[in-house]
């Protein structure tokens, strides 16, 4: 069977209460769920959760919550890779048999499942381990400056100052959506970015929402594409 994976733990400080919090009229943890739920992929949603009201409201959406997450695995520190695994032998108690899980973050709000379906089409048929999405970087990295105390610009990489944009190499980044991985790579395989394909989105429908200025952002742009 393949599950979604939500990690959505209750001490947020940045933005408190981020994953329940209110964004354009749901809750934001609801937008990763009924992606999952929609693009017909996955025999079980689960929220992993060391909190109570996210675990409610994750069940409102239609969501699981079979266990809760224990408090070493929901700190400011814990990577994702444990806290999908520790998920996957939480559910694999229960008698599940489990062959593949997606990683979806709960603040996804421009998510789509037609990306979720197409990334496991490339899980499936390719040799690696993981697909996730990424995007093009909006300029080249490789004119990327840095600006020293009195103000003086500098090349972070002199020996492409000169060379025109559209000589460099593409560039891209992982957008922090979703990760598709086998079963046995979420135990073995911690190195998710160097060990997947990427599947390429645009950057329009990229947020990364960590501040409340980037939340407004998020919240108008959500807006303006669903007018």
């Amino acid at each position: 069977m393949k599950i979604a994976v939500i990690p959505a733990r209750g001490g947020s400080k940045r933005i408190p209460r981020k994953n329940i919090k209110p964004f354009a009229g749901k809750p934001m943890i609801g937008y990763a769920i009924e992606a999952a739920k929609s693009s017909g992929l996955f025999d079980h949603v689960v929220v992993s959760t060391d909190d109570a009201d996210i675990a409610a409201v994750s069940r409102e959406f239609g969501a699981e919550t079979p266990f809760v997450r224990p408090a070493q695995l929901a700190n400011d520190h814990t990577p994702t890779v444990p806290v999908i695994s520790h998920a996957i032998e939480s559910c694999e108690a229960l008698g599940w048999r489990i062959k593949a899980a997606c990683c979806i973050y709960p603040g996804v709000p421009l998510i789509q499942a037609e990306d979720m379906r197409q990334a496991w089409a490339m899980l499936e048929s390719g040799s690696q381990s993981y697909v996730y999405p990424v995007t093009e970087f909006p300029v080249p990295v490789q004119q990327a400056l840095k600006r020293n105390d009195a103000g003086l610009m500098q090349s972070l990489y002199p020996q492409y100052e000169l060379t025109r944009t559209q000589d460099l190499e593409r560039t891209y980044y992982d957008v922090g959506q979703f990760y598709w991985g086998w079963r046995d790579a979420w135990f073995d395989n911690p190195r998710i970015l160097s060990s997947g394909l990427g599947l390429p989105i645009p950057q329009w429908r990229v947020v990364d929402i960590d501040t409340l200025d980037d939340w407004i952002r998020a919240e108008l742009l959500y807006k303006a594409i669903h007018a």
